[in-house]
């Protein structure tokens, strides 16, 4: 691991500066704070077990939880398993008071906030994005819906290995000094343009949720952070304040910037698993989240032919800004890069925080090997009755 001085505002993203880099975030770029508010912190009963036996298979190979842990350059790993602290993990740079970059699983988030505003019917799923910001009239957005871009399906032209990479330039993840890419986030939004109609196939294209944000913030009549403290963190007893980045233009960077505690996440992870209430609070409409499980037999086809698909997962896809791996048993992520990862598990009634610092952004058997297993660990908490019932 590179030593504290060494890590930059230009290298931070980058391995092996990552390991430090994704727990500094406010020192090393541009973030603006989402309070906790001042109200008491939702304790996290804790019933751990040892899980030193716990094994699982992968690659025809039997793997141990520590060496999933190791594998996988695992940050930081917490199992909530009934809202009771199952399991906790830490690696040597990360203390449990440190908040960490999520990455895209920023983008659930935005969209959990979205659903509050569609509850209050300042937002509708179904109405256009260019009726919510003016700006957008007259460009690519026009005919594209807020549902298009919770499910991207949009038809913005994206080449996915270079703008998810330039996506880190412009809207401030690190040092901008490239001439070749707008200067912001909104000028890019402004400027882009379609490659196909909009409803179309999944495509992933982290721009949309930016679009979203920006959406949520015009209705809201704040910035992101202000107005998901207001609804939602300061609601479910979080312990620290969180944080987003945000671009040389005060964008609020939605589809990937914002920063929690491991704890602080499956405090969120555990309202979503439970129908969006907390402490007898219902703080994110049922409904919205009831969406996540139902078989969407439209959107299944629309993923078909993404590069996600995975022929194991025949019916998974992508909505609200989840990734779904069996919508009819409750079982979806919110997933970022360089291995982040918030898992709920409705069948055990468990939420898993994972914060990673994979080398590559998108190691495919990285994710695949954590995946493999933390679905094992939660299934192995199924009670039988109900893994009967299941099959």
């Amino acid at each position: 691991m590179p030593e504290r001085s060494e890590v930059t505002s230009e290298n931070w993203i980058d391995a092996p500066c990552n390991r430090l880099g994704f727990i500094r975030v406010p020192e090393l770029t541009r973030t603006q704070r989402i309070s906790r508010g001042d109200g008491p912190v939702l304790e996290l009963p804790r019933a751990e077990r040892n899980l030193d036996s716990f094994g699982f298979e992968f690659e025809a190979r039997e793997f141990t939880l520590a060496q999933m842990l190791e594998s996988t350059y695992t940050d930081g790993l917490l199992v909530l398993h009934d809202g009771v602290v199952l399991y906790e993990y830490y690696a040597d740079a990360m203390k449990p008071s440190d908040t960490h970059l999520l990455m895209s699983v920023s983008k659930s988030l935005n969209a959990t906030l979205c659903g509050v505003f569609v509850e209050r019917g300042l937002v509708k799923p179904e109405a256009a994005v260019v009726d919510y910001i003016e700006e957008l009239r007259g460009t690519s957005w026009e005919g594209c819906t807020i549902q298009h871009l919770l499910d991207m399906r949009a038809g913005t032209r994206w080449n996915y290995e270079y703008d998810e990479m330039a996506i880190c330039d412009v809207s401030g993840y690190r040092t901008h000094s490239r001439r070749d890419i707008p200067t912001d986030t909104a000028s890019w939004i402004r400027s882009i343009d379609n490659s196909h109609q909009h409803g179309g196939p999944f495509r992933y294209v982290s721009l949309e949720s930016d679009v979203l944000g920006w959406v949520l913030e015009r209705v809201g009549g704040g910035s992101f952070a202000d107005l998901f403290s207001r609804e939602i963190w300061s609601a479910i007893g979080a312990e620290f304040d969180a944080h987003i980045i945000i671009d040389t233009a005060d964008f609020s960077v939605v589809e990937g910037g914002v920063c929690t505690t491991l704890r602080d996440l499956a405090r969120f992870g555990q309202m979503c698993l439970s129908g969006g209430k907390l402490s007898g609070r219902q703080l994110v409409p049922a409904k919205w989240l009831e969406r996540l499980r139902i078989r969407d037999p439209e959107l299944i086809d629309a993923y078909a032919d993404a590069p996600e698909y995975d022929a194991a997962k025949p019916d998974a896809f992508y909505h609200d800004n989840w990734w779904i791996f069996d919508a009819e048993r409750g079982i979806y992520e919110g997933i970022g890069v360089n291995g982040q990862i918030l898992l709920i598990h409705h069948p055990s009634r468990t939420v898993v925080v994972k914060f990673s610092s994979h080398p590559e952004f998108e190691d495919q058997r990285l994710f695949a090997l954590q995946d493999a297993g933390m679905l094992a660990l939660c299934e192995s908490l199924v009670p039988a009755q109900r893994r009967t019932d299941d099959r």
